[in-house]
């Protein structure tokens, strides 16, 4: 019994540690576009300065850019088939949490309280979820042929910011080339 209880306890500690830094990826394609056709890539500097972000941020997505498409055997050239450019959004989410026990935060109790009759307290959090849109433009053409979104809340910590940033990009990654899923 004691083993069932670890595992089922270990199994949703993972779940809760996974959902909270989950990224939610979907990708959209042109199913006309040739993605073998594909070797070389640059990034498409008008569409990268758009973006929103500060130009560190955008130097570590452009490298973790880099790096994903350089493991799947494109190359960076002067010269590409194919333009990256990115674009984000974000949006402060405020949290409220009600716990309306009608008791207050100190239990329940007979006698004169003055926290007796409180409907219960609150607790307000604040999160950033942030949304990365990767566009793959077909350089010839100047036609978007593949777009992939990652969203997910974004770390708070300067420390963890460029492992999540790795983290995003890597899953928005995982979908290209269309058809070749992990």
């Amino acid at each position: 019994m004691n083993k069932i209880l670890t595992t089922v306890t270990m199994a949703l500690l993972l779940v809760v540690a996974t959902s909270c830094s989950s990224v939610k990826v979907a990708a959209d394609f042109d199913k006309n576009a040739d993605f073998n056709q594909f070797k070389t890539f640059a990034f498409f500097k008008n569409g990268i300065d758009k973006a929103e972000i500060s130009d560190l941020d955008k130097r570590r997505i452009l490298r973790a850019i880099e790096s994903e498409l350089m493991a799947k055997g494109y190359v960076k050239s002067e010269n590409p088939d194919m333009l990256v450019s990115i674009f984000t959004k974000s949006r402060d989410k405020i949290n409220v949490y009600n716990n309306a026990m009608g008791y207050g935060p100190y239990g329940y109790g007979w006698g004169w309280s003055p926290y007796y009759w409180n409907s219960g307290y609150n607790s307000v959090s604040t999160s950033t979820e942030g949304t990365l849109y990767v566009d793959l433009i077909d350089a010839n053409k100047k036609e978007l042929v593949w777009q992939g979104m990652g969203t997910g809340y974004l770390s708070e910590r300067m420390d963890k910011k460029e492992e999540r940033i790795n983290e995003f990009v890597a899953k928005i990654m995982e979908k290209y080339p269309p058809g070749v899923e992990l």
